[in-house]
């Protein structure tokens, strides 16, 4: 029994394995996962119905127990929604942001430094976030 925040057993041992600069998707219901899933990737499946369990509770857990250095998203068209990103964003706070077009954030996530493929509910489109994993620091070491 686990008293940590996540206790999902593949997404533990995923970032387990992740070191700094992994990168961990967070995938709409939308993203083909099975055909985007790199080479050292492991694939979890929490789409377990349309809303649940959407993007921002996936990630909500993952910043509880993963360091994040960065954050990637796909280009929208300016007619889109931009709501999903927005919630990212104040989640996140102040960490490298960027934002990719289509078919270069499609390879970015077939790419070796992947590590986990988190497919979810989530119904809003371009919700897709690639998070780089950061380093753990020491309280020392908080200024560098």
């Amino acid at each position: 029994m686990l008293k940590t925040p996540v206790i999902h057993p593949q997404i533990l041992e995923a970032l387990g394995r992740s070191g700094h600069f992994a990168q961990v998707v967070i995938a709409d219901g939308n993203l083909a996962t099975g055909a985007l899933k790199g080479p050292n990737a492991t694939l979890v499946h929490l789409n377990f119905r349309p809303g649940l369990l959407d993007a921002v509770q996936v990630l909500d857990g993952l910043l509880e127990v993963c360091p994040v250095q960065a954050a990637a998203v796909m280009q929208k068209p300016a007619e889109a929604s931009a709501d999903i990103q927005r919630q990212y964003r104040e989640r996140l706070g102040d960490i490298e942001w960027t934002e990719m077009e289509r078919w270069a954030f499609y390879d970015q996530i077939r790419a070796p430094s992947t590590t986990l493929l988190i497919a979810t509910g989530e119904q809003r489109r371009f919700a897709n976030l690639i998070l780089t994993v950061g380093v753990v620091k020491l309280p020392e070491e908080s200024s560098f």
